[in-house]
């Protein structure tokens, strides 16, 4: 998802698109570590999600100070 499409969210959908992209890694390492998952790719893809997100929440924080 682009940082655009998650400034646009409000909070509780931004904390539960959080929530969801961190059940999504969990289910990428664990087919990673049962040698299921093809595309390693996907792993890095998902830590940068959340890593965008949980960035842009903060940013909201701040701002409301």
């Amino acid at each position: 998802m682009r940082p655009s499409d998650l400034r646009d969210m409000n909070d509780t959908e931004l904390s539960e698109h959080i929530l969801t992209a961190r059940r999504e890694l969990f289910g990428l390492r664990f087919q990673h570590a049962t040698a299921e998952l093809e595309n390693v790719a996907s792993l890095k893809r998902a830590k940068r999600e959340i890593a965008r997100a949980l960035t842009i929440q903060r940013e909201r924080e701040l701002s409301n100070g």
